[in-house]
């Protein structure tokens, strides 16, 4: 059994069990999130696609970390002026354990 949900403008396969990341939740360390954007479930074969949404479905979570992804640079540049600009960024994500699919 596994579902496609959408949180945080990006979609995700999950399955129970699973650990996803995702764009950073206002939620507490070890508190249950709740995603009720769920696009698409399919249980044994059985597909449920939603338009655009299922209704009725839901998938609870279990926060377990927060962090920061890995550091990337950006870099301005402009030829035989002497303009030069770095910039770095790490994307913060929270880490989610998917406990129950429900449809």
């Amino acid at each position: 059994m596994y579902a496609i949900i959408e949180t945080g403008g990006k979609q995700y396969r999950v399955s129970e069990g699973e650990f996803i990341f995702v764009e950073k939740l206002e939620a507490l360390e070890e508190e249950a999130v709740q995603f009720d954007r769920v696009l698409t479930v399919v249980t044994d074969g059985d597909v449920v696609v939603g338009k655009p949404l299922v209704i009725g479905a839901t998938v609870t979570g279990k926060v377990v970390s927060h962090g920061k992804g890995k550091k990337i640079f950006i870099f301005k540049y402009k030829a035989k002026s002497n303009y030069r600009r770095r910039q770095g960024h790490r994307q913060p994500y929270t880490k989610v354990l998917i406990e129950k699919i429900e449809a």
